[in-house]
This record gives structure tokens, C-alpha cells and sequence, in this order.
């Protein structure tokens, strides 16, 4: 199960929202071996395509060094699907690296950036096969700092 609290759930739904129709991408981490989203990181979807998400891999270095020295990983990696439901595709499967994150996926296709609901959902991915996990919204579960909470590589 997904544990993620309120702030973060909400900074996730606006990022796909505000970049919608071009799929948002990005990470919530947290302590190594954790399992504690703690830490929105917005990420730029360098493909700027709305079926597929890309991250910088400059930025994506600088980033793995900065969870190295801070002893994080990513918790959440999510991306978001304009004209899809949220569930992973072949690609999203394939590219899938990280065993131990909850891979959360946002259909922004109903509303787009609209007011609106989008489907939100989480999945873990290991050696290919997927597994749908519930997600439980909590306004306990985590706090964001004001500047991690819209902080943006790039």
C-alpha cells in the first residue's frame, strides 16, 4: 500500500494538471529504506510529448547525486497519461528500474487541466510484472517543507 499524505497527493494531481497535455513527470523521495514519500521533486518531461515522459539526464544525474548525499531514494515515481487511464504501458513496464518504488500514475484525460477529478493510482513493478496497490491519503502520514514541496530540478 501507498501511504501518501494530503500536500503531496495534491502537488502531484496540480503538476499533471498545469502540464497536461504533455505528460508531468517526477519523484517523491525519502530515508533510505523509508518507504516515506517526503520529498516532491518536479521533474521537466524533456521529450515534452503527451504519450511519453522523459527525464533530462543531466537533471537526473544531479539528482541521484543530491539523494546520494542525503541519503534518500525514490519512494514515488510518477508520471502522468493525457489521453490514457492510469495504468502503466508497455514502455512505462520496460523503463520501470527502481524494484522498491511505488510507481503512481495520473489520467489527466477526462478533465485535462480543468477542475476535476483524475484517476489516480499506484503500482509496483518488479521484473516486468505489475501489481495495482491501494493508495491511502493521509494529512498525517508527512510533512512538506515550503521549499520542498514545489521543488524543481533543472
Amino acid at each position: 500500500m501507498l501511504r501518501i499524505d494530503q500536500a503531496t497527493y495534491d502537488a502531484i494531481v496540480e503538476h499533471a494538471k498545469r502540464d497536461h497535455p504533455v505528460e508531468a513527470c517526477g519523484m517523491v523521495v525519502g530515508p533510505v529504506g523509508s518507504d516515506r514519500p517526503e520529498r516532491l521533486v518536479e521533474m521537466v518531461n524533456a521529450a515534452g510529448s503527451p504519450t511519453f515522459y522523459e527525464y533530462d539526464s543531466t537533471d537526473l544525474l544531479h539528482l541521484y547525486k543530491e539523494l546520494d548525499d542525503r541519503d534518500e531514494e525514490p519512494v514515488v515515481i510518477y508520471h502522468s497519461h493525457s489521453a490514457t487511464e492510469a495504468y502503466p504501458s508497455v514502455t512505462d513496464i520496460n523503463l520501470a528500474s527502481e524494484p522498491g518504488a511505488h510507481y503512481v500514475l495520473v489520467s489527466t484525460r477526462e478533465h485535462g487541466n480543468n477542475e476535476g477529478p483524475v484517476e489516480f493510482r499506484s503500482y509496483r513493478i518488479i521484473d516486468g510484472v505489475v501489481t495495482e496497490e491501494d493508495v491511502q491519503v493521509d494529512a498525517a502520514v508527512a510533512t512538506l517543507s515550503p521549499e520542498a514541496s514545489h521543488e524543481e530540478t533543472g
